[in-house]
């Protein structure tokens, strides 16, 4: 009984689809994917910085900064979700800084997650 010979191209290909090697093909497809959401990156409106900050006249130098001056322009106190509606800010972020102005006595806790200047 003789055995089918198995071509060199057949076996390439069993071993590139069983263990998922990716062929010229489905990178050309990928990069054609790329290339559209690049395009529609680009054709998006470009957002500045000061876009981000909405209550403030001038822009502030640093992160730090804007959210002091959010602070400082409450008279009663602001809380972190206002602090973070008007910044943009995540919720990392805006806790470091806040513990930061805290620490460094520029900021007072009022109540849970309610901060005025100090």
């Amino acid at each position: 009984m003789k055995k089918k010979q198995v071509s060199f191209d057949a076996m390439v290909k069993f071993f590139m689809y069983n263990y998922k090697i990716p062929t010229k093909r489905d990178i050309d497809q990928l990069n054609s994917k790329l290339d559209r959401i690049e395009s529609l990156i680009r054709a998006l409106p470009a957002q500045t910085k000061s876009s981000k900050v909405k209550n403030c006249e001038s822009s502030p130098q640093s992160a730090t900064q804007s959210v002091l001056d959010l602070i400082e322009s409450s008279k009663k106190g602001i809380s972190i979700t206002e602090v973070r509606e008007f910044t943009g800010y995540n919720d990392k972020k805006l806790r470091n800084i806040i513990f930061y102005l805290n620490k460094m006595g520029k900021i007072v806790r009022i109540s849970r997650g309610t901060y005025k200047a100090a």
